[in-house]
């Protein structure tokens, strides 16, 4: 997930009115969660997403997210699936080694599955900068993932050229 602003544009973004979409989120440092989650369905209710077609599951933390997402694709057929969580430096190098296996855990699975899962994780060095990227000054990262998702799933939906092989023709 990448962005050029604070906050994604719905101009950029496509209707979401027919997409399905799963959230996982993490229930470590909810005083950030909550706030991604909260940016995710804003962005995906504008785009047109009906409450009726985001599911949500919460995991205990960050490490979880990629289960939660298996879970998401594998309980129903799901547009994109979006991994919130929050990930703050310590005094150990543990925020490295959780942070690592969790990018990891969603490449895979999105790469493996051929839904989009998107890496909505928020990695800092303080709790403040956390709160930053969760509707502060640097936006939020819930928000842009949930732009992310929208257009990945578009693009997936609109490549249904039925070749199921990566290679040159």
């Amino acid at each position: 997930m990448a962005s050029r602003d604070a906050s994604p544009s719905l101009d950029h973004l496509p209707d979401g009115s027919s997409f399905k979409i799963g959230i996982a989120v993490a229930q470590w440092n909810p005083d950030v969660t909550d706030k991604l989650l909260n940016g995710a369905k804003d962005i995906l209710s504008q785009a047109g997403v009906s409450k009726e077609n985001i599911e949500i599951i919460h995991v205990p933390g960050s490490f979880e997210l990629p289960w939660g997402a298996r879970q998401l694709l594998t309980n129903g057929k799901r547009d994109a699936v979006i991994c919130l969580g929050c990930i703050i430096q310590g005094e150990t190098k543990h925020d490295d080694y959780i942070a690592n296996a969790v990018a990891t855990g969603i490449m895979q699975l999105g790469l493996t599955s051929g839904t989009p899962v998107i890496f909505g994780v928020v990695t800092t060095n303080t709790p403040e900068q956390a709160i930053e990227r969760a509707g502060g000054a640097h936006g939020n990262k819930g928000a842009e993932a949930a732009g992310t998702a929208l257009q990945l799933a578009d693009i997936a939906r609109k490549n249904t050229s039925g070749k199921k092989s990566i290679g040159y023709s």
